[in-house]
């Protein structure tokens, strides 16, 4: 009997593999338009899989206001947008499916804000949370959960994710992100609709 019982305790134990065990599967890295691995301090496009419903992801200023930018889609389909590079939250291992990294355009801008992706407070006036400038590059922690998203699978092809792990104690939204048109601009905001998107190498 006591064989018996240490035996399913055993196969109890051996079961529940802590994470980043050598049994747990590496998420796949994301891939580019070309189907190549994505790197890090690489500037690429953010551009959306569905033709006719705008061009790739920009900085803009909204409601008649220069600051702060927000981060929109082009009008245009044929515009690209603003080259941008995506930041692990560890180098180490790329830029992984389901994987908190940092996003921001490698451009200057008028305000003084950094470029680099933050999910903004809750919008009263709209009811949305829109993804705005002005986030801090890396130091993973509480006070940094807003400026840290994912990129996910979504069919053949990618959709972009706010839903950090970087605070294993903190309570986050987790939601995708989509498009929200706003006096004819094209705001990134979470969504219950995911904006399909593809990366080209800028």
């Amino acid at each position: 009997m006591k064989t018996i019982l240490f035996s399913l305790l055993f196969i109890s134990l051996s079961v529940q593999l802590p994470p980043g065990n050598a049994a747990s599967s590496t998420p796949d890295p994301v891939l580019d338009t070309n189907g190549d691995i994505i790197r890090t301090g690489t500037d690429y496009y953010i551009l959306p899989v569905l033709h006719g419903r705008g061009g790739g992801v920009t900085l803009a200023g909204v409601r008649n206001e220069t600051c702060p930018l927000y981060v929109v889609q082009e009008q245009l389909e044929l515009s690209n947008g603003l080259p941008l590079t995506f930041t692990p939250v560890n180098s180490k291992k790329g830029v992984r499916e389901s994987t908190d990294l940092n996003i921001k355009f490698s451009a200057a801008t008028i305000c003084v804000q950094s470029t680099v992706w933050k999910l903004g407070d809750y919008d009263e006036a709209t009811g949305q949370w829109f993804v705005g400038s002005g986030g801090v590059e890396g130091s993973p922690g509480r006070e940094t959960t807003s400026n840290w998203f994912k990129i996910e699978k979504y069919d053949n092809d990618y959709k972009l994710v706010f839903c950090p792990s970087v605070c294993e104690e903190c309570k986050v939204i987790c939601k995708d992100l989509g498009i929200y048109i706003e006096d004819e601009i094209r705001r990134l905001a979470l969504s219950d609709e995911p904006f399909k998107v593809m990366f080209k190498k800028a």
